[in-house]
């Protein structure tokens, strides 16, 4: 079974009561990000499906200067149907990467542009590293702590085998392909 964004949005209910931008940001910013995705597109129709079945409720809340905000909350047969949600099997994982599939071919590419892709997703990667141990987590919340640690040492192996084994693929470059050619 794939986890859909219904089930996302009961999950992140489940943390507490959310507004629709709140939740996407947690796929941009926090620890769901890594994981899933997941448009605006996409959440806010789940919200009104979810709102249909009785799943979760929504309270509008006034704001000074600016539209009113719809804030989304857990029923209790939302939180049974999000216990249910946990006890499928989920399916397997999925990695996409543009970057892999550039590396792919690198015997193609010319060194100094396959370096550069390289350096540039080692940068990449040691600040979401960082970011990832500094990220305060919820006492209590063992389930993003286990993710965050996760995603720490997935980071730091990435990092770890990039470091040690790019030669493979710079050492193997074609020398022939002009610089130029890889803009």
């Amino acid at each position: 079974m794939a986890i859909d964004v219904r089930t996302i949005c009961l999950g992140l209910l489940s943390l507490g009561p959310a507004t629709g931008y709140e939740i996407k940001k947690n796929f941009e910013e926090g620890p769901i990000g890594y994981f899933l995705e997941a448009s605006f597109g996409a959440i806010y129709p789940a919200l009104g499906r979810l709102t249909d079945e009785g799943l979760i409720e929504c309270r509008i809340e006034a704001q000074d200067g600016k539209p009113d905000r719809k804030v989304y909350s857990l029923t209790d047969r939302g939180r049974a149907a999000f216990a249910d949600a946990l006890r499928v099997d989920p399916g397997p994982d999925r990695f996409r990467s543009e970057f892999l599939f550039l590396l792919l071919f690198a015997e193609h590419m010319p060194p100094d542009h396959l370096a550069h892709l390289i350096d540039e997703r080692l940068r990449d990667y040691r600040a979401r590293l960082k970011e990832l141990e500094r990220a305060p987590c919820r006492p209590g919340s063992l389930g993003i702590e286990f993710m965050r640690g996760h995603g720490i040492a997935v980071y730091r192996a990435i990092i770890q085998y990039l470091e040690s084994n790019r030669h493979v693929l710079e050492t193997r470059a074609d020398r022939s392909v002009p610089a130029h050619a890889a803009e």
